[in-house]
C-alpha cells in the first residue's frame, strides 16, 4: 500500500475516534457497534504504522550518531532489523479481509448417515458449540430443534452472538466449521462394542446486520403450529412457532423459541434472509471461480472436514492436517487450537496470493 492510502487510513483512524468521543453516536447501537469495529479493525494496523515510522526516524538518527561513535553502531543495526519484522506485519494486517469477520452468525447441525447415533453426535457437536460461545462470552441461542427418540437431534438452528466490538466477531472465530464432521466410536445403540462411523453436518452464516436481501413476501408461504420437545410433545397451548417456506428455492426455516408468533416469525424471516445471502455469494464466487475456496461459503458442503475419533480421543481436521489427541477436551468446548491451525492456513493462502 503506498503512503496515500496509509495516511487515508491514519485519517479515517482518527475521524473514527473523534465520532466514538460523541455521546451522540452511542444513542445509536447499532451505529456505535459499526464504528467501534471498524475502530477495532483499524488499531492495530495504526498501532504498526507509527512503530514504522519511528523506528524508521530512529535508525536516522542512530546512523548519524554511529557517525561520531561506534558504540551506536549495534544499535542502529538493531533497528534495521526490526524494520524488515515491521513491514511484514504490516503487509500481513493490510491483507483484504473477509467483510464478514465481525459478524455473528447462523450455524445449522443436522444429522446424517448413521440414524440415532448420528442425532446423538449432532447434539454432541451442538453441546461443543455452546461451550465454546459460553468460553469466549458469547450469547447463543438455539431458535429451532427437532430432537431424537434418544435424545440427540435430527435439526438444530442456534444463533451465535458477539457482545463486543472486536474486529473479529464470531465468524471470524467459526468460519470454518461448515461441512461435514465425521464421529468413530461405539454407539449408545451398539450391543456388541462394535465401532461405528456416523456424520453431522454444520451450516454456518454470517447473520446479516441490515437488511442485504430483499424478500418478495409473495414468495413466502407461513405456516404456524404448535411448538414441541423431545417426543414430540407441545410445550404450549397456543399456536405460537412459525414455519417460513421460500416458494422460489424452497428453503424452509422454523422458528419455536421465541414468546410470540410474530416474534418467531421475524426471527424465522432473519434466518431465511441469512440463508439466501449465503447461496447468493455461493453462486457468484462460483461464477468468478474466487480463489478463496477454504470460506465455507464456497466449500463443497459434502465435503468431510473432520473426524472424531473417540477410541483414541483424537482429533483431525482433514483441510490443513491437524490431528490432536484430546477430543475430551475438545467436546467440551476447547476449540481454539484447531480453530487457530484453519486462521493460520487461511493467512498463509491469503499472503501467497497477495504475494503472485
Amino acid at each position: 500500500m503506498d503512503s496515500s492510502s496509509l495516511h487515508g487510513l491514519l485519517a479515517e483512524y482518527a475521524d473514527l475516534e473523534k465520532q466514538l468521543a460523541d455521546p451522540a453516536v452511542h444513542a445509536d447501537q447499532g451505529r456505535a457497534r459499526k464504528l467501534g469495529r471498524r475502530y477495532a479493525e483499524l488499531s492495530p494496523i495504526v498501532k504498526v504504522i507509527n512503530e514504522l515510522d519511528q523506528a524508521r526516524d530512529d535508525l536516522g538518527t542512530a546512523r548519524e550518531l554511529a557517525d561520531e561513535d561506534a558504540g551506536f553502531a549495534a544499535e542502529a543495526e538493531e533497528i534495521a532489523a526490526r524494520i524488515p519484522q515491521l513491514e511484514a506485519r504490516l503487509t500481513e494486517l493490510l491483507l483484504p479481509r473477509d467483510p464478514y469477520d465481525g459478524s455473528d452468525v447462523l450455524m445449522e447441525i443436522k444429522s446424517g448417515e448413521g440414524g440415532e447415533e448420528s442425532a446423538l453426535f449432532a447434539g454432541d457437536l451442538l453441546r461443543m458449540y455452546l461451550r465454546y460461545a459460553e468460553r469466549h462470552g458469547w450469547k447463543a441461542e438455539v431458535l429451532d430443534a427437532v430432537h431424537s427418540d434418544l435424545g440427540g437431534y435430527k435439526d438444530v438452528t442456534v444463533a451465535v452472538k458477539s457482545k463486543g466490538t472486536d474486529a473479529d466477531g464470531v465468524w471470524a472465530r467459526l468460519k470454518f466449521e461448515g461441512g461435514v464432521h465425521r464421529v468413530q466410536r461405539v454407539p449408545a445403540t451398539e450391543s456388541q462394542g462394535r465401532i461405528h462411523t456416523s456424520a453431522a453436518g454444520v451450516l454456518i452464516y454470517p447473520e446479516p446486520e441490515e437488511v442485504e436481501v430483499e424478500i418478495d413476501p409473495n414468495d413466502l408461504r407461513i405456516d404456524v403450529f404448535r411448538s414441541s420437545g423431545p417426543g414430540g410433545q407441545s410445550v404450549n397451548t397456543t399456536d405460537s412457532a412459525v414455519r417460513v417456506t421460500h416458494l422460489p428455492t424452497g428453503i424452509v426455516v422454523s422458528c419455536q423459541n421465541e414468546k410470540s408468533q410474530i416474534q418467531n416469525r421475524a426471527r424465522a424471516i432473519q434466518v431465511l434472509q441469512a440463508r439466501l445471502q449465503a447461496m447468493a455469494e455461493e453462486e457468484a464466487a462460483a461464477k468468478a471461480a474466487d480463489a478463496r475456496k477454504s470460506q465455507v461459503r464456497t466449500v463443497d458442503r459434502s465435503e468431510r472436514v473432520r473426524t472424531y475419533n473417540f477410541p483414541e480421543n483424537r482429533i483431525s481436521d482433514h483441510r490443513v492436517n491437524y490431528k490432536a489427541y484430546n477430543l475430551d477436551q475438545v467436546l467440551d468446548g476447547d476449540l481454539d487450537a484447531v480453530l487457530d491451525a484453519l486462521a493460520a492456513a487461511d493467512r498463509e493462502e491469503r499472503l501467497a496470493t497477495a504475494g503472485q
